[in-house]
């Protein structure tokens, strides 16, 4: 007899189906942290795109070394302050797992619930990337990439997705006392998107506008980016990627439920994802006469943005209108931030992700099928969700406003003005992405 047959033999029918659960549930696990890592070259794509040709190498180096930074300073250091024992933030671990891994009870390897976490994290770093494009020193980067990974992200982190109080739904919770009702986000709307929109929004406000954005008149000028097809590729790649995005934060596939519910969320993701898209679409072509695309591009983003909070509580149908509702918020945001507010963000980034991020927490409020206003529930899920996207995106904006503070006070944020004029990939990395 094989030692297989040994050892499976003399383990019950009980444990043989627990063994199998688990394993089908860390293959699924690692399977959603896969694609969500193919989210990096997306958005590696899309801000490359949607920006000039003599920064692509800027562009593309920061996107590498958002995920190379931020993997390992969440490894050491923000995976412990995230979800280690603690009241507002966790206990650092320092590299030790078994630390953090003590309390942490869903039935999976710490390793990989860790890779899966990190690559979540990366996505809230890379965010803030594109609004500051163009005109940062990359030495700069580096320093608030370290940051947001091991302070920023992981605090707001810990209050909700580590057992803080924002989601915390025992019946002697502090949220629960207060709004009858723990704060709802599935899969990042708030705690991802929302942190890294709110950041970025704060660092390209005080890094200010790239030279010849706005005329003496203060009128807005667009600048165009050098390649809507790499934005397109990146749309789509991140499109793919976020079906491990939303479907892989059930952490599990082995039960019934659990596979209805991946099913529901995959459907959700897209219906939202596109109705983002057309709602862009149409309001771009009435709004400038043209159907633009790269509105379109930020209208799936926004979409998907939105529905990433309540995509396992919502029906198909909430799902669609919140796409439509963060599509058209989003054509909205980005005329209000750069004609009005005059901050400069060459892609969009804190109007899909902070507006649309929050938008999107908001409305779990109102479409869950179970204690969403619209389907009968009382005000409590909303107000609640309300709360919490306040919290988060405050923590999220104040600590980027000191952090950007004291960097430009100190070192400067900005490249020179010829270095901008000129491009940042020759003088701060001595290569350019395109040689001709």
């Amino acid at each position: 007899m094989s030692l297989w047959a040994q050892t499976t033999g003399e383990m019950s029918t009980t444990d043989r189906l627990n063994e199998l659960s688990v394993g089908l549930n860390t293959v699924w696990m690692l399977l959603a942290a896969m694609l969500v890592f193919f989210m990096q070259p997306g958005f590696a794509l899309v801000e490359a795109g949607f920006t000039r040709m003599k920064n692509t190498a800027n562009i593309l180096m920061k996107n590498l070394v958002d995920f190379m930074f931020g993997a390992l300073l969440f490894w050491s250091v923000g995976f412990g302050l995230m979800f280690g024992l603690g009241d507002f933030v966790g206990m650092p671990h320092f590299m030790n797992l078994d630390v953090v891994g003590n309390h942490i009870n869903n039935g999976l390897p710490i390793e990989g619930f860790l890779i899966f976490q990190t690559v979540f994290c990366a996505t809230s770093a890379t965010i803030v990337s594109g609004a500051m494009a163009e005109r940062t020193k990359f030495s700069m980067y580096l320093v608030y990439t370290l940051f947001i990974s091991v302070l920023i992200y992981p605090i707001s982190g810990h209050w909700t997705w580590g057992g803080g109080w924002l989601m915390n739904g025992s019946s002697d919770s502090w949220m629960m006392k207060v709004f009858g009702s723990a704060s709802h986000d599935f899969a990042g709307s708030m705690v991802v998107h929302s942190v890294g929109g709110w950041i970025a929004l704060v660092g390209a406000a005080i890094l200010g506008p790239r030279i010849g954005k706005y005329g003496k008149d203060g009128v807005s000028k667009a600048i165009p980016g050098h390649s809507l097809t790499l934005a397109c590729l990146g749309v789509f790649i991140l499109w793919f990627g976020w079906f491990g995005f939303n479907p892989g934060s059930q952490l599990a596939a082995a039960t019934g439920t659990d596979q209805k519910i991946i099913s529901l969320v995959f459907l959700n993701t897209n219906l939202s994802a596109c109705a983002g898209g057309v709602m862009a679409l149409f309001m771009s072509w009435m709004r400038y006469g043209k159907p633009s695309l790269s509105l379109t591009l930020n209208g799936i983003l926004a979409g998907l943005v939105g529905v990433t909070a309540g995509c396992d509580v919502v029906s198909p149908l909430g799902a669609l209108l919140i796409g439509l509702i963060c599509g058209a918020a989003m054509i909205y945001a980005v005329d209000f931030i750069d004609r009005k507010l005059k901050i400069d963000d060459p892609v969009g980034a804190a109007s899909v992700h902070g507006v649309c991020g929050t938008l999107g927490t908001v409305l779990v409020g109102l479409f869950a099928v179970d204690g969403g206003v619209l389907y009968g529930g009382s005000w409590n899920l909303l107000t609640a969700q309300v709360f919490a996207s306040l919290v988060v995106g405050g923590w999220a904006a104040l600590m980027g406003y000191i952090l950007f503070k004291v960097l430009d006070k100190i070192f400067g944020l900005r490249v020179a003005g010829r270095i901008e004029e000129e491009g940042l990939d020759i003088y701060e990395h001595g290569e350019s992405a395109y040689n001709r």
